[in-house]
């Protein structure tokens, strides 16, 4: 048997495997995908017209006009095999664009003007010892193969060039190949005439290129890359807008809670105005969650939330929960009932941070949709060797959820029986909030409800026991030690002026030294001067100089050592975190919160430590 009829039977074989496993599997049918498509069925018809030419050549011998007809339909299917080949590399190798269009109506007319020179121009068939040779024919038409060949690699490999940055993807392994092919076989077909394998040639590349980037498996990768990446920008774009929205909001918030406070403070403020303050900051407070609870959202879908274990005292926490449970029922005749076990150990090892946010949302939700009754607040615990779990119930006579309405309420931004409770304040997302937050602890909450006649909403989480320490080792304190601190001095640093009106108004109790600069360079200029302080309060987000640029540029200073805070109304995930590395000594959010602000002062100027 002819050599070139094994390669050609060969080469029929793995085609119809090819296409049998391509067209079985589920693709995506992008624009290479669709011409990939057409390949794989140009080089089946291919393989098929060359097994039929040889069965011709032997059975039809004297029948040199039916050879002829076969021999163009071969002569056609190189060529159209060769457009389709490179148009896919050209898709593959630049953006689809108009420009594109255009190359393919002009790709579709010279492929015409080559059919139809086919056609035209004459073909001669080989003859050895008087038999005709199938596989080897000559002549003007056979030559115009050669020159398409030819044009061909040259087009790939310009479209190889301009792509040399990817030339280590898998996707040009199919294009070396022909380039490298197309030669090997011509340099072939010089040297021994009688043996045809461009048609095995392009069966291996139409094979090759089904394992290098046709592949459905390696598609599905490249899109689910695709969109991963599409979906860390998103993410990347969603994190900046909500650092500028975190900025934008808590700026104004700033001035109306520090304002509002200072207020409140004030002797000589008539009973009226001080009743309309509280509800001032009442409203900002409101305000204030619900920016925290959009960024403590995207922190859990971002994984950035991270839970951080210390010794803490539950019944401390307990206290703070209960009378903030109080402020948030105000005048309504609702009775707080607080039921708590007196076995629970004293010191407890977890996230009471965390633990309480979990428990203010449930308790803040029952003092909203209940009007009138009570809330009973309780907590239980079983002990199993040096775990409690404690076991934490909200319950109200409150208006109660629907039975087909409990699946919804974990979802974000569902707010149930809207109609009815329209003029309930809240976004939606703190019950969201509380069971991520739950499932983050490894825990378990729990819903039971009758529409009409309240909820009870119960929560399990374990906690280490921390034995051995009877004293309260974490105490939440809620009073503000005040201190007179006039032999000290402090630099305020920020671009917003009424950010300092606040913080100068809310350091005035404390009779200290304020100065003030609204600007990086000023406060450099400053220290430069010889200026001494013992705490800088330093904003970030600035204009021509950040923060922390400008914290880069004190470091310089010789003998620089002054305790600095990163003072800023960025309050996304991590964010205190990317201050600390940055160099700060420690974190002030906007708006102000007193207690905290009392905390750093008597950290930094009271005991003096850094």
């Amino acid at each position: 048997m002819n050599i070139s009829v094994c390669f050609s039977i060969l080469s029929f074989i793995y085609i119809i495997l090819l296409t049998i496993i391509f067209f079985s599997k589920k693709r995506l049918m992008t624009k290479e995908n669709q011409i990939y498509s057409i390949l794989i069925v140009v080089n089946l018809v291919g393989v098929i017209i060359e097994l039929a030419l040889a069965f011709v050549a032997v059975k039809c011998n004297e029948y040199l006009f039916i050879n002829e007809i076969f021999a163009k339909l071969y002569l056609i299917y190189l060529i159209t095999w060769l457009m389709v080949f490179i148009a896919y590399i050209v898709v593959i190798s630049f953006n689809y664009s108009e420009k594109l269009k255009v190359a393919r109506r002009a790709g579709i007319f010279i492929y015409i003007i080559f059919l139809l020179l086919v056609f035209i121009l004459p073909i001669k068939f080989y003859y050895k010892p008087g038999k005709l040779v199938y596989s080897y024919t000559y002549g003007p038409a056979v030559n115009l193969i050669f020159v398409v060949s030819t044009m061909g690699a040259v087009l790939v490999s310009i479209c190889l060039l301009k792509n040399l940055k990817n030339i280590r993807e898998k996707k040009y392994v199919p294009i070396i190949s022909f380039i490298v092919l197309c030669i090997l076989i011509m340099v072939i077909q010089a040297i021994k005439p009688d043996l045809l394998l461009m048609t095995s040639m392009e069966a291996f590349v139409t094979f090759l290129m089904y394992f290098t980037i046709e592949n459905p498996d390696m598609r599905l990768i490249e899109q689910l890359n695709i969109a991963r990446d599409q979906a860390e920008r998103a993410n990347n774009a969603k994190s900046e807008f909500l650092s500028n929205m975190s900025h934008e909001i808590r700026t104004p918030l700033n001035a109306i809670v520090g304002f509002s406070q200072a207020l409140s403070e004030e002797e000589n403020v008539p009973e009226e105005a001080k009743d309309e303050i509280k509800d001032i900051m009442m409203a900002s407070q409101n305000l204030l969650e619900i920016v925290n609870g959009i960024l403590d959202i995207s922190k859990i879908e971002a994984n950035k939330l991270e839970i951080v274990n210390t010794e803490y005292s539950l019944n401390n926490v307990l206290e703070e929960l209960t009378a903030l449970t109080k402020s948030r029922i105000g005048e309504k005749p609702i009775t707080l009932r607080t039921v708590f076990d007196p076995s629970i150990p004293k010191v407890l090892y977890g996230d009471y941070v965390r633990l309480k946010q979990i428990v203010l949302n449930l308790l803040t939700n029952a003092a909203k949709y209940t009007k009138e009754g009570y809330i009973e607040f309780k907590v239980d615990s079983v002990i199993k060797e040096d775990i409690c779990r404690l076991i934490i119930s909200v319950e109200d006579t409150g208006i109660g959820i629907k039975k087909e309405s409990i699946d919804k309420l974990f979802n974000k931004f569902e707010r149930l029986d809207l109609e009815k409770n329209i003029t309930i304040e809240g976004t939606g997302l703190g019950l969201a909030i509380t069971k991520k937050l739950v499932e983050l602890m490894n825990g378990n909450i729990v819903v039971q409800s009758e529409y009409g006649n309240g909820s009870k909403f119960t929560v399990a989480i374990d906690q280490r026991i921390v034995e051995g320490k009877e004293e309260l080792v974490t105490k939440v304190n809620t009073e503000i030690e005040l201190f007179d601190a006039k032999d000290k001095k402090i630099l305020l640093v920020d671009d917003n002026k009424i950010n300092l009106k606040v913080a100068a108004r809310l350091l005035q109790s404390y009779q200290m030294q304020i100065d003030q600069v609204v600007s990086g360079q000023e406060c450099i200029d400053k220290i430069k001067e010889g200026n001494s302080y013992d705490l800088i309060l330093l904003d970030d987000m600035m204009p021509k100089m950040s923060g922390v640029e400008t914290l880069k540029e004190l470091q310089k200073i010789e003998g620089f050592q002054i305790p600095t805070i990163a003072f800023t109304a960025n309050a996304i995930s991590g964010m205190k975190e990317k201050y600390l590395n940055d160099g700060f000594d420690d974190y002030l959010s906007k708006p102000i919160d007193k207690l905290e602000l009392n905390q750093l002062l008597m950290k930094y100027l009271k005991k003096g430590e850094k």
